[in-house]
């Protein structure tokens, strides 16, 4: 599993810890659904208001939000289908507000490397198609964000 991470803001000190959170929560998802090893997926750490952006531009929600994920693998009615030839399976990209984890980390009353964790199993599982729309898709959502966070022990 490849990943590419970019820290792109600088309201919260972003640490090597941070990083090593986010690999190996990227990994254990991997381990966890057996994706292939030319899995590919781009993380974006951000502040609020370049979150509120996207979130604006995408949702049509004016506020911060926590994470956001673009599916490569989920076309929409105008998104052209492209074909990568099967070389690499591009999951896709997830947009994480660092500023927006730590408030919330401090409202659950758990560490920030913590939030980052659960941001990035959430972000993840969203790219692989999981949903919470539904009571149903809900609770299997969160069975599978507990056995990662469980597998990684960063439980809260």
């Amino acid at each position: 599993m490849e990943a590419m991470i970019i820290n792109q803001q600088n309201k919260i000190v972003y640490t090597r810890e941070m990083q090593q959170v986010i690999m190996t929560v990227i990994n254990a998802v991997a381990k966890l659904v057996r994706l292939p090893k030319n899995t590919e997926v781009s993380v974006m750490v951000v502040d609020n208001s370049y979150i509120q952006e996207l979130n604006f531009i995408y949702r049509q929600q004016n506020r911060p939000t926590d994470v956001l994920s673009f599916a490569m693998n989920e076309l929409g009615e105008d998104e052209p289908d492209y074909d990568f030839g099967g070389d690499v399976n591009v999951l896709g990209d997830i947009v994480i507000s660092l500023e927006q984890a730590q408030v919330q980390s401090e409202e659950y009353g758990h560490s920030l490397n913590r939030e980052l964790g659960y941001l990035v199993a959430h972000g993840m599982l969203h790219l692989l198609g999981y949903d919470h729309e539904t009571e149903d898709e809900k609770k299997l959502m969160r069975n599978l964000e507990d056995k990662i966070m469980h597998s990684v022990k960063l439980e809260r």
